[in-house]
């Protein structure tokens, strides 16, 4: 099981998950064997089920079975049954949720290939790991000991590439006030000090330890710095895809082309816009969206594809001069996703199938009865 999850952490780095996500390994031995795997949107009994029958080793889930958090897992809970059948089983149980959201070959990567939109990018983009910019003012013969102290603590790292700073030397000003214990120049004394200016990355999170290291080497009792959070520029991953169709189409054969390709759930897709306006530049999201609506509209799509639209959001974005929106389901817009998991697991010697019915809770519309 190691080697699976490994391979999956590799794909979709548990650093991309947002701070109230929960993923990973939920249970299972990682020391045991996972060569069945069984993919799926949401872990429901039903896929339980399926998963035991077939002597699935771990499921694969993009949705966490305890993202809401959980104070118990006893087998007289709805939770805790799942878990404790699956650890009876011998199941393990692994979730990606907002780090597949994320990634490339991710569920919006796979929402925007079964649609047939092309040269994507991420319609939100992020770094894969998030920088910090610092900008520390140093005397000049204590530069060094200064950039050591936070390459040490891990800035200045670009890629392949380590102690990684640009300085230039410039004259520093400032009057010690009472209470002060200056290292140059005295209480009351305007002092002028030639000083470097330097400046290098480090990652956001190890902002407190960057800065424990330069106030511990810095000869100043009040060091003079700055730190910025750098934009994601060219960054590849991120939420949500943009890209184009090969021919446009009027908003209404788009609709239908959605209506054709995209998984079958109990309810149809639903449009707001022009039917006759003319469709090229898409842009999707996987699962609940309306979030990225006013980021769609500012990267110039025509339409954008999401889930969970609501009537209230869609009524006030179409008040604007935005994209034309399609709900096409939260289950349906993910599904797609499980077929790339389970092509990434193949290609490792893993025997991945998917579990195809749908998980959409939203099960029972006109004419269920009938048609049972």
């Amino acid at each position: 099981m190691s080697d699976v999850v490994a391979e999956l952490e590799r794909r979709y780095p548990p650093s991309l998950a947002e701070s109230w996500d929960a993923v990973g390994l939920v249970c299972g031995d990682r020391a045991e064997s996972a060569r069945r795997v069984l993919v799926c949107v949401d872990v429901t009994d039903a896929v339980v089920d399926a998963a035991l029958a077939d002597g699935v080793e771990l499921i694969v889930a993009h949705h966490p079975l305890l993202m809401r958090g959980a104070t118990s897992v006893a087998a007289d809970t709805s939770k805790g049954r799942i878990v404790h059948r699956l650890i009876r089983g011998g199941c393990g149980l692994f979730s990606a949720h907002t780090n597949a959201d994320k990634a490339r070959s991710g569920v919006s990567d796979a929402l925007a290939e079964v649609l047939g939109v092309l040269d994507t990018v991420p319609l939100a983009a992020e770094p894969v790991a998030p920088l910090d910019k610092w900008i520390v003012m140093v005397p000049e013969g204590n530069a060094d000991q200064v950039s050591e102290a936070m390459f040490g603590a891990g800035a200045g790292a670009i890629g392949d590439y380590r102690d990684c700073q640009w300085s230039v030397v410039g004259t520093g000003q400032f009057l010690p006030m009472d209470g002060a214990e200056p290292a140059v120049g005295a209480v009351g004394n305007l002092t002028r000090v030639d000083e470097e200016r330097l400046e290098m990355v480090a990652p956001r999170g190890r902002r407190g330890m960057v800065l424990e290291a330069l106030r511990a080497a810095h000869p100043y009792e009040e060091p003079a710095f700055d730190v910025f959070e750098q934009a994601a520029v060219g960054s590849d991953v991120g939420l949500g895809r943009i890209g184009r169709l090969p021919t446009a189409m009027t908003f209404a054969d788009f609709v239908d082309h959605a209506g054709r390709v995209l998984p079958k759930a109990s309810w149809p897709i639903r449009g707001a816009g022009d039917p006759d306006a003319r469709i090229e530049t898409v842009a999707v999201c996987g699962g609940a969206g309306d979030s990225l609506i006013g980021a769609a509209a500012a990267a110039g799509a025509d339409v954008y594809l999401t889930g969970d639209l609501r009537h209230h959001v869609v009524d006030e974005a179409r008040r604007t001069a935005g994209p034309a929106l399609v709900d096409a389901g939260h289950w349906a817009t993910e599904f797609p996703w499980c077929a790339t998991v389970a092509d990434i697991l193949t290609e490792i010697g893993c025997q991945a199938t998917v579990f195809e019915d749908a998980t959409d809770p939203f099960a029972v519309v006109p004419g269920s009865k009938e048609n049972s």
